[in-house]
């Protein structure tokens, strides 16, 4: 592929950097917008260390700053919408901001892609939580997890959205939007509704990125808090093989623009939050990990599993690395990098 202009909203932080230093690798020129919260300056100064600064511009600014955003986007070819209020705690303790990073932040993107880029392909980092707590799914519960009675591939795109909590109604409307200017404006558009993503260089805390920050707080020695009975399973999909969706997705943009992929590990890879990764995380680590039980948050899906199929049909993309080996490889990059997680 020729070299292109990139812009990468949320650049700076777990996916978005991970991203950027697959394209920088590739030689295209990269431009990260980001507001350098979550360890961003942290993933900046490794991204200048492996690549220098001549393919990597930097933009500090706010979603909800259009101006912002249309300088960032400016002669893009490919935009990223990474970006975002990224937890359901703080959308219900500040639903104001949640709204104006995720569906105001959505729209100024959309707009810079609509009038100041170069026809880009704009690709958005969606979440499944605009499925909402899907309460009439049929749940089954057994010793160590909970399991979908009526759904063996997972929940599928056509599932009733019900975004249940601030959060969920933001990203969803971004999710709407994205879709919609493929189909009032054209643009070359497409949603990755994505379920929990894992991996290298994710500064993770309590109420976001949860299998980082276990690990994180168990090296620390930290008691970690469980919300509810730890028997949640989620779907895993490892930063790499997310990374080469992205790509797939890209290049079958002619199939792609305008659809919604669920993008996650699949029923393949699935693990309860405590009753099955607690185990295996204390193992790693060679000793027990205290825990505290607290109450169930507002819109914590008892189980969601992604149904990846139609990603597999139209982009031939499916995961590669299997929950085992990237908690292992997570475990041990963490555990070689501590030093990165002092201020956490």
């Amino acid at each position: 592929m020729n070299k292109q202009q990139i812009t990468i909203t949320g650049g700076a932080g777990f996916i978005g950097s991970n991203l950027a230093h697959r394209l920088l690798a590739e030689g295209h020129a990269v431009t990260v917008f980001d507001n350098l919260s979550r360890s961003g300056e942290q993933n900046l100064a490794w991204l200048r260390t492996q690549h220098g600064e001549a393919a990597l511009k930097v933009v500090c600014g706010e979603l909800k700053d259009e101006v912002a955003v249309a300088n960032a986007c400016e002669g893009a070819d490919r935009i990223y919408h990474l970006a975002g209020q990224v937890a359901v705690t703080t959308s219900v303790t500040n639903p104001r901001q949640d709204f104006e990073s995720n569906a105001l932040g959505t729209f100024n993107v959309l707009e810079a892609a609509r009038t100041v880029a170069n026809n880009p392909i704009v690709l958005y980092a969606s979440t499944n939580k605009v499925y909402g707590g899907m309460e009439d799914v049929r749940i089954e519960e057994s010793d160590t997890r909970y399991s979908y009675a009526d759904f063996p591939y997972g929940i599928p795109e056509t599932q009733l959205l019900d975004f249940h909590s601030p959060y969920g109604c933001s990203k969803g409307a971004g999710d709407q939007y994205v879709r919609d200017y493929h189909r009032i404006y054209g643009l070359r558009t497409v949603v990755a509704r994505q379920s929990c993503i894992y991996g290298y260089r994710q500064f993770g805390v309590e109420d976001q990125g949860w299998v980082a920050w276990f690990m994180i707080a168990a090296l620390k020695q930290r008691t970690i808090k469980i919300y509810g009975n730890g028997k949640q399973v989620r779907d895993a999909l490892f930063i790499e093989d997310l990374i080469d969706a992205y790509a797939a997705l890209v290049n079958h943009i002619d199939t792609a623009a305008g659809q919604i992929y669920n993008v996650g590990g699949g029923p393949e890879n699935t693990m309860s939050i405590w009753a099955e990764f607690g185990p295996r995380l204390e193992q790693l680590l060679g000793r027990p990990i205290p825990i505290e039980h607290h109450a169930w948050r507002p819109g914590d899906q008892p189980v969601y599993i992604s149904d990846i199929r139609k990603a597999e049909r139209d982009l031939g993309w499916r995961p590669r690395i299997s929950v085992e080996e990237g908690i292992r490889r997570l475990f041990e990059w963490i555990r070689t990098n501590e030093d990165l997680f002092k201020h956490l």
